[in-house]
């Protein structure tokens, strides 16, 4: 049995080792620096209008409807329903999903892919596991994407998932337009990419396969709309991979994101230019964010000469410790210290 002085102190030293939460983090490095910009090169886009989406852990850009975003709320008291938001964040239009299986458990993502048929679908990620690995299988909802922008309840096609290496929490889901295989990557200190079958069967267990390596702590992740690349979000920033060989792909590009509440949610602009993120919280705004342009080397560029700014280029080499960044190692410290103490708590 652990002895609890042990456990005592190795809480202690979590608690003095960082107090830092995403929320306090954003609070230390002074948050957002205006209502409408902000030092990272994003703009807000809008802000969710609807006083039900209090909790949006989601966001998928329409195939259908030009200017037209998906969104949803997370685990709590909510009906499963998602929304469609306009791009001066009006709600236009609500759907109920019902049938079989179908449950608001908590539901931390949203992907648009295809059918059966070929044609637009909505799959919804009832993928959260905040039992903590007890649920022994997760959810992934399909339903056709509206072609009229009306409320609606329509019944969906679940799909059961499981982990090949044993139950995990997930908040980051994708599906590569190619060839509409799905994605998830885990919420953890060591992240990991995980592909689904190339086929999902809603009649039986579909198993998700390690892949790849992913960030720490992924909150939501997206293909471009062509597929070349794909982007992995966390509460702080976005990893971009190379896709154009496959899935897994290189990383190429870090990028700064806005300060944001809860930073839970992503998905690629049209045209593939720029990310759309946001966050949980009462009236939340969605940011715009510029993907970062390949860098090219200047000739005349030596090994002493200065590095661009970190939120332009998304790397912050030669440019010695900020101050977020001593506060993401602060939390990673804790992340350990809180890993030992229920690896203790687990050996009594």
């Amino acid at each position: 049995m652990v002895h609890m002085r042990t456990v005592a102190v190795a809480a202690a030293l979590a608690v003095a080792v960082t107090p830092f939460t995403p929320v306090a983090a954003a609070a230390a490095t002074g948050g957002q620096q205006s209502p409408e910009e902000d030092p990272s090169g994003g703009e807000r886009a809008f802000t969710l209008q609807d006083p039900r989406i209090r909790e949006s852990s989601g966001l998928a850009r329409s195939e259908r409807h030009d200017g037209v975003y998906w969104t949803h709320n997370d685990s709590g008291d909510y009906g499963p329903d998602i929304y469609a938001v306009d791009s001066a964040g009006e709600t236009v239009a609500t759907v109920t999903l019902t049938g079989g299986g179908v449950e608001a458990r908590d539901w931390e993502a949203i992907a648009t892919g295809t059918g059966n048929d070929g044609e637009p679908a909505l799959y919804i990620g009832d993928i959260g596991d905040n039992a903590g690995g007890e649920w022994p299988g997760i959810r992934v909802y399909r339903i056709p994407e509206p072609r009229d922008l009306t409320d609606r309840t329509v019944e969906a096609t679940t799909f059961t998932l499981t982990y090949a290496d044993g139950a995990r929490n997930a908040e980051a889901m994708m599906i590569d337009p190619r060839d509409n295989r799905l994605y998830l990557v885990s919420k953890e200190l060591a992240g990991t990419l995980y592909a689904a079958p190339a086929e999902l069967d809603p009649a039986g267990t579909n198993t998700l396969e390690p892949v790849g390596s992913a960030p720490l702590y992924a909150t939501d992740a997206a293909f471009a709309p062509d597929g070349s690349q794909y982007a992995v979000r966390t509460y702080r920033g976005v990893t971009l991979y190379d896709a154009e060989g496959g899935v897994p792909g290189e990383s190429t590009a870090d990028m700064t994101l806005p300060s944001m509440e809860q930073g839970e949610s992503l998905t690629y602009g049209g045209g593939g230019k720029a990310l759309l993120a946001g966050s949980e919280g009462d009236n939340s705004p969605v940011w715009r964010v510029p993907l970062l342009e390949p860098e090219t080397p200047s000739p005349e560029a030596g090994e002493g000469s200065e590095t661009t700014d970190s939120a332009d280029s998304g790397s912050t080499e030669g440019q010695g410790w900020s101050a977020s960044s001593l506060i993401w190692v602060g939390v990673g410290v804790t992340a350990l210290v809180i890993a030992g103490i229920v690896l203790l708590a687990r050996r009594g």
